[in-house]
C-alpha cells in the first residue's frame, strides 16, 4: 500500500498573548487543536469553516509558515516540522500556497515576468534563458499572454492576478499545493474559471491539494474530501459528496442548511445558529460547539469528543457526542 503524500498528527498552533506592564504571557490563542489526517496524492482535501475557525492557520503550518507548537507533520514520510531552515529551502519547492488577495501576495513593484522568475532565481534553477521561457509557458498554460510579463500586477484584473498567484506557486513543479480562499475575493463568474483551471492543471500536472475555503459549494465542487473546522478543532471528516449529502454534526447541519439551491421550489428549513464563536483564547469546556448547538447534553459541556468513525469501516469521521442520533435524522 502506497504511503500518503501528507500526514498530519495532532497537530497544535498556539499563539502567545503577552500583557502588563512587563509584557509576560498572560495566554494563548488556541488557533489549530489536535489535528489529523492524511492526504493521498492526486487527492484534493477541502478545509471549511467560518472566519477564525482555524483554517488558514493549519495551512501556514502544513506549509511551515509557522512553527507548529505540538504534534507533527509527515511529508512523504519525513517530518517536516523539525526541519533546520536551511533543510527546508530544498522542501519549499515541493510545497507551495496560493494565497486569498491575489493584490496583496504580489509585489507591486516587480514586472509580473520578474515576479514569476524569481522562485527559479532563489533556487538557482535553470539559464536565463531557461527561466525566462518558463515564465512564458506556465502564463500560456493558466490563460494568462506571454507578452504581458512586462506589466505590473496593477494593469490586471482581479482574476487575472489570481491566475498570476497560480503560475507562481507551480514555478517550482511543486507536489502539494495549499490554496487558501483562492477565489473569495473573486466575483462569481471569475470564481468558476479559476476553479476549472485549477481542475484542469491537477490533471495535467499531477497535483495534490488542499483547499481552504468558508463556502461549502465550491468546497464540493473541487474536493474528494471535506474536513469540517470549528474553533481550531476537526469536528467532521468524510468524501465531499457524503458531508454534503448526510452531514453527522450540527455545525455541518447548519452550514449546509445555509448554502442557496437553485431550485426555487425545494424547501430546506434553515438552521439558525444562536449566539457568537467564543473566543479562541477562551475556549469553552467540553465540546467547542456546545453553546450554540440545540442538542447539547450535559456530557457535551464536560467533555471534548474524539473524532470517530461513524461504522467501524466509515470514512466518515464525527466529532459529537449524539452523532449517531443525529446523523440517522440528517439522512432520513
Amino acid at each position: 500500500m502506497n504511503s500518503p503524500l501528507l500526514e498530519v498528527r495532532e497537530l497544535n498552533m498556539h499563539f502567545p498573548l503577552y500583557g502588563g506592564l512587563f509584557k509576560k504571557q498572560v495566554g494563548s490563542v488556541f488557533a489549530v487543536n489536535d489535528v489529523s489526517f492524511t492526504l493521498d496524492r492526486g487527492e484534493t482535501l477541502g478545509i471549511v469553516g467560518e472566519s477564525g475557525c482555524g483554517k488558514t492557520t493549519l495551512g501556514r503550518t502544513i506549509v511551515q509558515l509557522y512553527q507548529a507548537t505540538s504534534g507533527a507533520v509527515f511529508f512523504e514520510s519525513q517530518q517536516i516540522n523539525t526541519l533546520q531552515k536551511r533543510d527546508l529551502k530544498s522542501l519549499r519547492r515541493s510545497l507551495q500556497m496560493i494565497f486569498q488577495d491575489p493584490y496583496a501576495s504580489l509585489n507591486p513593484r516587480m514586472t509580473v515576468g520578474n515576479i514569476l522568475e524569481e522562485p527559479l532565481t532563489l533556487h538557482r534553477l535553470g539559464s536565463k534563458a531557461e527561466r525566462s521561457q518558463k515564465v512564458e509557458n506556465l502564463m500560456s498554460l493558466v490563460g494568462l499572454r506571454p507578452d504581458d510579463r512586462h506589466k505590473f500586477p496593477h494593469e490586471f484584473s482581479g482574476g487575472q492576478r489570481q491566475r498570476i498567484g497560480i503560475a507562481r506557486s507551480l514555478m517550482l513543479n511543486p507536489k502539494l499545493i495549499v490554496a487558501d480562499e483562492p477565489v473569495s475575493a473573486l466575483d462569481v463568474s471569475i470564481q468558476s474559471q479559476v476553479l476549472n483551471l485549477l481542475v484542469s492543471l491537477q490533471k495535467k500536472l499531477k497535483l495534490t491539494y488542499i483547499f481552504i475555503s468558508h463556502d461549502l459549494t465550491v468546497v464540493k465542487y473541487i474536493s474528494d474530501r471535506i474536513i469540517i473546522m470549528y474553533l481550531g478543532r476537526m469536528v467532521e471528516m468524510g468524501p465531499a459528496e457524503r458531508i454534503y449529502q448526510h452531514p453527522s454534526h450540527p455545525y455541518t447541519q447548519a452550514l449546509i442548511s445555509a448554502v442557496p439551491r437553485p431550485d426555487p421550489k425545494m424547501k430546506v428549513k434553515g438552521i439558525t445558529l444562536e449566539g457568537d464563536v467564543p473566543s479562541p483564547s477562551d475556549p469553552p469546556p467540553g465540546c467547542p460547539f456546545h453553546q450554540r448547538c440545540i442538542h447539547a447534553k450535559s456530557v457535551c459541556r464536560e467533555d471534548i469528543p474524539k473524532l470517530e468513525p461513524l461504522g467501524q469501516t466509515s470514512r466518515h469521521l464525527v466529532a459529537c457526542h449524539l452523532k449517531h442520533d443525529l446523523s440517522k435524522g440528517a439522512s432520513s
